[in-house]
């Protein structure tokens, strides 16, 4: 009796099984993941307004290319380095479409860069020049996303306060475009701020 086709048969529904259990039923049950909380503390919160409008520029800018957006923990590093308390985790991405995950890190991760930067300042002053906040950052300046024009008057109230061998001439001002303001509003939205079950904060874990 040829019992070939058996064995393939055999073979193939143990093959089918263990996709479906490792990589199908997984990929099921995260689309099924619903946010925690109620309507008015909803998490993970939702990139609307203005913030919305930022992930697009961020996208257009390519930052994607050098930056990640995904707490690992592997080794503890990202923990240590103060880039979050816990692991990033599927439920945190549900609403995201498209997921700006990363994979190359010349930067570093900006899951929880709102926290890092409270103030719109200062990253303002990151986008214009990198250099104002660390002499040998290898970002590049994104000056073009801010204006040069002459005080009418006053200065703007949103006119960036730069230190002396970065400001204008005399008479000058620089301020954001309306892209450079999206892209900040984009930055202060990124806020992994909420423990999950299935991530609890590592905080009180010696990393060491």
């Amino acid at each position: 009796m040829n019992r070939g086709p058996f064995i393939f048969i055999g073979l193939f529904i143990i093959l089918a099984l263990s996709w479906a259990y490792t990589l199908d039923r997984p990929q099921a049950e995260s689309g099924k993941l619903s946010p925690i909380g109620s309507s008015s503390e909803r998490m993970p919160r939702e990139t609307v307004g203005l913030a919305a409008k930022g992930k697009e520029v961020y996208q257009e800018m390519g930052c994607i290319a050098c930056h990640t957006q995904q707490v690992r923990f592997e080794s503890g590093s990202d923990i240590a380095r103060g880039w979050g308390e816990r692991q990033s985790v599927a439920r945190d991405y549900i609403d995201q479409n498209p997921v700006l995950l990363g994979h190359n890190r010349i930067g570093s991760d900006l899951t929880n860069v709102g926290l890092r930067y409270e103030e719109a300042d200062v990253l303002h002053q990151l986008f214009y020049n990198p250099r104002i906040s660390s002499s040998k950052s290898n970002m590049p300046s994104y000056s073009f996303l801010y204006e040069e024009r002459k005080i009418i008057g006053q200065a703007s109230d949103n006119a960036l306060v730069l230190p002396d061998e970065y400001a204008p001439e005399e008479g000058m001002e620089i301020v954001p475009t309306s892209k450079a303001n999206a892209l900040v509003a984009y930055m202060l939205s990124l806020k992994a701020d909420y423990d999950l079950v299935e991530a609890p904060s590592l905080k009180k874990v010696d990393l060491k």
